[in-house]
């Protein structure tokens, strides 16, 4: 098929994902350990067939699963499982508890967390899902998916960050992990220079032949709370679209 063509249906593909409908698409509680025994409590929405791909979503900085409560519908409806979970290092926002840290008795550092990241992926690839798994980050845990798929490099298809950032210990930490990866990679921020240059700076050093840094013309907040409409009211819109046009080219 030439390139035109391709290029075309994906175009047409990726409208047809802004144009969807949200459905109803409840959330399944489930829990499971990470190595260490701890508890972690997650989300599942699911998009009706275990072969289609996999999505899985981390929170920011003082905040739970509750930030997915909109996104991970919208995923579903899209044709992609999601699954949320509460990590350690986090907190009570969006009405509700993260149930991670009150099992634990307290918030950890962000490092810390990336043990509930890796128990994510391994309960991934354990419940029977057969299609593709894609890791999503916001602010410190945008930081903490190029350490997990830069460790996982055959087992993650794809890196959703948003604000990502140097949060974690030593200077360029996420820099090296994320020259180790050469999966697609999607990455935003909020509409500020500091934040706009933070990611670039870490999608640069990618090998990924596949890199897209959207920056938000509208309005765009920090983390995945841009794609919320009760915190980005005037550019969540704009800022589904360019998610949406990236994952039309893994929804199989």
């Amino acid at each position: 098929m030439p390139q035109m063509s391709v290029t075309c249906i994906r175009f047409l593909f990726a409208a047809a994902l802004t144009m969807a409908p949200a459905r109803t698409h409840a959330a399944d509680a489930i829990s499971f350990k990470a190595s260490d025994r701890v508890q972690v409590f997650a989300d599942y929405y699911s998009a009706g067939s275990k072969a289609k791909p996999l999505i899985l979503l981390f929170h920011q900085a003082g905040s739970n699963r509750g930030e997915y409560a909109t996104i991970g519908p919208m995923l579903a409806t899209l044709g992609f499982n999601a699954l949320a979970i509460d990590q350690r290092s986090g907190g009570d926002a969006w009405g509700r508890t993260n149930e991670t840290v009150k099992r634990l008795g307290k918030s950890t550092d962000y490092g810390e967390a990336l043990l509930d990241l890796e128990a994510a992926l391994q309960w991934a690839k354990s419940s029977g899902h057969t299609g593709p798994i894609l890791v999503w980050g916001s602010s410190y845990s945008a930081a903490l998916v190029f350490l997990l798929a830069a460790e996982h490099r055959r087992e993650i298809r794809a890196i959703l960050a948003f604000s990502p950032g140097e949060y974690l210990r030593g200077s360029s930490t996420v820099r090296k992990a994320a020259a180790q990866v050469s999966i697609p990679i999607f990455v935003t921020s909020a509409k500020d220079p500091k934040e706009i240059a933070a990611a670039k700076s870490i999608l640069d050093v990618s090998h990924s032949t596949e890199k897209t840094q959207f920056v938000p013309q509208i309005a765009g907040v920090h983390g995945s709370s841009t794609l919320r409409e009760d915190q980005n009211p005037e550019g969540a819109e704009e800022n589904w679209a360019a998610v949406k046009q990236f994952l039309a080219k893994l929804s199989s």
